[in-house]
């Protein structure tokens, strides 16, 4: 009896061992196919890089990747949810299966010009905007992804749709509200986003951050001679101030976790005159919905009372929101496991060689240069920290996503920074790159041939994630995208930031192209 009983285990377990070793067989080989673009990829990223581009007006780098898509043989739909720099590049093969969504962001950051390699301060252009952050990767991680698993598809006649688009205007947390609001992933099953990071590693539930409304506040006075007759004035200047002071006293008196900024827009045209109009400018984060709606409250009530104490007038307008994260868990397990596959890059001495230095640069705590141990899963905090935002949370609200960090930067640097610029058009990036796209790419062979995974994803969103909590969008019908944001100063900088734009036909990198040596440090490094 024994003997029948191990004999039918064996019948039972050879289909799963043989779904096993199929699966492993594809994912080799979208794996292969990764690695035969990595040319492609690093192409992608330097491009991308050289174009820096501020929020709202990524229009080269739109123009670029659409470009590429459309080649790849995606159709491309551009202006969605009134963005001008936001698209969908959507591919299907044969009928049915599930749509999957590739996402990542595309602007950089004010004043973070920077040549890459370069361990020191060396801009390339002085006081324009570059990738401070590392956006100018994340959609290179996607689109060689995507096409590596296209290729699989269509060779398994594997049925299932991929829709890339990009974050637009992330760093004002000020696009995928609006992209959800305008229904831009109705349809889809499930997101898989990727930013740039230090390590291989993906979480499931609440990370650590905030979520955030961002909003101006105007107020509306008289003008008057500063010295003639000042009393025949009302400052608008003087509200937007009062209300920076008052906001200034409140912080006492919020939870230790709140983070909030906030700058003057516009505090008037010139001394002499009483300021008519101001406007300041708020970032109010927390880590809840209805934390971030109380402080957003707040807000309102010290600008009226600015507004009172002035004699002069104020209303207010949303610029962007963020909702609070929260990640799948059954998907975010699977992308662990294949980065435990995939590993960190091999990194080489030239690479740490400038990793160090620009630690060394920055007085970072950090000195031990890239990382060499993988991070992969990160299970949920019992009481996430508070940080930055993401407006990949409003996504995360209405369907099962995960958000994949690759590689491509160095540990231990400020963040919104020149020095996060040095290594994303480097060896360190494109090495990185194509860790990420091996990982996202075998994730996709797992969302798109096993339907016990999509299943899982779902029920974890329905009944753990938004069992006792909706999506709240912070945005109504009568906000709009503020695609003026960044005009000015991108026709002031782009004539001198053209010169420099990436020419992959001449030069194989663009270090060759700057004639930068690899690496560059000082030499005390």
């Amino acid at each position: 009896m024994a003997k029948y009983l191990v004999v039918a285990a064996l019948l039972v377990a050879q289909p799963v061992v043989a779904q096993d070793a199929q699966l492993a067989a594809r994912k080799a080989g979208v794996v292969a196919g990764v690695a035969a673009r990595a040319k492609q990829a690093q192409v992608m990223t330097d491009q991308v890089f050289s174009y820096g581009e501020l929020g709202f007006q990524e229009v080269e780098t739109s123009k670029y990747l659409t470009g590429v898509l459309e080649k790849a043989g995606f159709t491309v739909v551009r202006g969605v949810a009134g963005l001008p720099t936001g698209w969908t590049a959507t591919w299907t093969n044969g009928k049915g299966g599930p749509v999957i969504a590739l996402g990542s962001d595309l602007d950089g950051i004010p004043k973070a010009s920077q040549k890459p390699g370069v361990a020191v301060r060396a801009p390339i252009v002085a006081d324009a905007p570059g990738h401070g952050e590392g956006h100018n990767s994340g959609q290179a991680v996607n689109i060689v992804a995507a096409l590596a698993v296209k290729e699989w598809m269509i060779r398994e006649k594997i049925a299932g749709t991929l829709m890339l688009w990009p974050g637009v205007a992330e760093e004002l947390v000020a696009g995928k509200a609006y992209m959800v609001q305008g229904g831009v992933f109705k349809g889809v099953d499930a997101t898989i986003f990727t930013h740039v990071g230090d390590n291989l590693s993906v979480s499931y539930g609440q990370p650590n951050g905030t979520g955030l409304i961002s909003a101006k506040y105007h107020f509306h006075g008289d003008s008057a001679h500063s010295a003639g007759a000042p009393w025949r004035g009302k400052s608008a200047l003087d509200a937007a101030e009062l209300m920076d002071i008052g906001w200034n006293f409140r912080r006492e008196h919020l939870r230790p976790e709140q983070r909030s900024h906030s700058i003057i827009s516009d505090g008037g045209d010139q001394p002499n005159v009483v300021p008519s109009e101001a406007t300041t400018w708020y970032y109010f984060r927390e880590q809840s919905f209805e934390a971030i709606r109380r402080n957003f409250a707040i807000g309102n009530k010290m600008a009226e009372a600015a507004a009172m104490m002035t004699d002069t007038r104020t209303d207010h307008e949303i610029v962007g929101a963020a909702a609070p994260q929260y990640y799948n868990k059954p998907i975010a397990e699977a992308a662990a496991a294949n980065m435990a596959v995939v590993g960190l890059p091999v990194w080489d001495a030239a690479d740490q060689a400038l990793a160090k230095a620009v630690q060394k640069t920055v007085a970072s705590e950090k000195k031990e240069g890239l990382a060499t141990k993988i991070e992969g899963l990160k299970a949920p905090q019992e009481k996430p920290e508070s940080g930055g935002s993401d407006d990949i949370g409003d996504i995360s609200w209405i369907m099962p996503t995960i958000n994949i960090r690759f590689p491509a930067n160095i540990p231990g640097l400020p963040g919104h920074h020149w020095s996060n610029a040095i290594a994303m058009a480097t060896p360190i990036a494109h090495k990185g790159v194509v860790a990420g796209a091996k990982v996202v790419a075998m994730t996709l062979v797992d969302l798109m041939t096993r339907p016990a995974l999509m299943t899982e994803a779902k029920a974890f969103f329905a009944d753990v994630q938004t069992k006792d909590q909706k999506y709240q969008p912070f945005i109504g019908p009568n906000d709009r995208p503020h695609t003026e944001l960044n005009e000015a100063t991108m026709a002031r900088f782009r004539p001198a930031m053209a010169k420099f734009y990436y020419d992959a036909a001449k030069y194989p990198t663009y270090l060759d192209q700057l004639g930068i040596k690899w690496p560059s440090v000082p030499l005390d490094k």
